[in-house]
């Protein structure tokens, strides 16, 4: 059975909604168990994640890069990092933030560089973009951001329950679903 821890700070609830959604996917792939971490509690607890086979992160993207409490998790994450305690456990990794683009793809770098410099092996979002001439990135588009090196939503100025959009709820699901699977299939 895979195991996925989904590590996330989330500032005001988009994030959250994300991360759980993500859970959803990856949940409907048989033999895989997921658990949904805040960040703060992965933090203090970093022997917790040693048991599983993949560690997905997800932050809002603040000001072009990761919330200030998901760079606390990485900060102290030092430790696992001597001892190259991740190593060769998968990664991949998810934000959301208010605009479309909102420079989300600098914050998906660092979490790809956080996971290299763990020696974890980094899953893509596996996710063509809607054609700009049939679509152009319509909030119940799938992968509306265009992103491939993980998973970006938008979310409105509005409450969580309402935002982000179900185009993006669908894309964090697929999302889940692709890493339960890749790590499904190369952990029997």
């Amino acid at each position: 059975m895979a195991k996925i821890a989904i590590i996330y700070d989330s500032g005001y609830g988009h994030t959250a909604v994300v991360a759980e959604e993500v859970a959803t996917g990856a949940r409907g792939i048989a033999g895989v168990t997921v658990d949904v971490i805040k960040a703060t509690d992965a933090k203090d607890a970093l022997d917790t994640l040693l048991p599983y086979d993949a560690l997905i992160f997800g932050t809002p993207t603040y000001m072009g890069g990761v919330s200030a409490a998901f760079k606390a998790f990485m900060d102290v994450s030092g430790g696992a990092w001597m001892k190259q305690a991740w190593k060769d456990k998968f990664a991949a990794g998810f934000t959301n933030s208010g605009s479309l683009s909102g420079d989300k793809l600098l914050t998906l770098q660092h979490l790809a560089v956080f996971a290299a410099q763990h020696s974890m092996l980094w899953i893509s979002q596996g996710l063509m973009p809607p054609s700009s001439k049939e679509h152009g990135g319509k909030p119940d588009d799938i992968n509306r951001a265009g992103s491939y090196l993980g998973l970006m939503t938008q979310s409105d100025n509005a409450a969580p329950t309402e935002t982000p959009s179900a185009g993006d709820k669908k894309t964090a699901q697929l999302f889940g679903a692709r890493v339960a699977e890749v790590v499904s299939r190369l952990t029997k």
